[in-house]
């Protein structure tokens, strides 16, 4: 299966394809921004698509990243990723920034839970925390510093996302074995758009919808709160 995965939600613009088959990412490109995701995507995708010498008709599954991020930017990645899948007849799948910002670890070898964070200002982060095994134990939801510290415990934790060094503050303070994510720790972070691949390629279309993952929203819907445990897609 070939993917293409879009990711507008954060500080970046980025777009991978990824083949399921050989586990190999065949192409993929980031550009770092604050502003600009509209302008940004066409023309990185249609590069990307070239570098992995594919046309449109040869994907088999688009994905977007569906938040927590940016309204403007999760709107776009969504939007964009639909339109390919309306043009070309073929499913979408919407992939958490919180479940991409935890799989490198989860699958990485690292037997440590992930409280993967995104700034959600004002002493606020949109958060989930999940163990060593790959069950989502707390979120994914908007919680306090102190209250996403407190669902961490003891255990042995990296903390990943754009949030991690916030929420690393908290948590040090009741748990010494901490880590950061060195791949995540800035505030410009982004998802790992090859990884935000891997997971869209085996998402269930019917479980993991391309809906925008609104947490301010007092009725939120929750996805993507299933476990990570399954037999991770191979790494390029």
């Amino acid at each position: 299966m070939r993917v293409l995965a879009l990711d507008t939600a954060l500080g970046a613009t980025s777009v991978a394809v990824y083949d399921g088959a050989t586990g190999r990412i065949l192409a993929e490109s980031s550009e770092t921004m604050a502003r600009g995701h509209a302008e940004a995507l066409l023309p990185l995708t249609e590069y990307v698509m070239r570098e992995a010498g594919l046309g449109f008709a040869q994907v088999d599954r688009f994905a977007s990243t569906i938040g927590p991020g940016s309204f403007t930017g999760i709107r776009i990645g969504i939007a964009t990723a639909r339109a390919f899948a309306l043009a070309h007849r073929k499913p979408v799948v919407g992939v958490s920034t919180l479940a991409a910002f935890a799989a490198p670890i989860l699958f990485g070898g690292e037997k440590r839970a992930v409280a993967a964070a995104v700034n959600a200002r004002h002493g606020m982060v949109f958060y989930q925390f999940t163990s060593a095994d790959g069950r989502v134990m707390a979120g994914p939801g908007l919680f306090s510093l102190a209250d996403a510290a407190r669902k961490i415990g003891a255990a042995p934790v990296i903390c990943a996302g754009d949030a991690a060094e916030l929420l690393a503050r908290a948590v040090k303070e009741q748990n010494p074995d901490w880590r950061i994510s060195p791949d995540t720790a800035r505030e410009s972070a982004a998802p790992a758009i090859g990884w935000v691949a891997r997971l869209a390629s085996v998402a269930d279309p019917m479980v993991s919808a391309c809906k925008p993952l609104y947490l301010r929203e007092a009725n939120v819907t929750v996805q993507d709160s299933h476990r990570l445990q399954r037999a991770a897609p191979a790494e390029a």
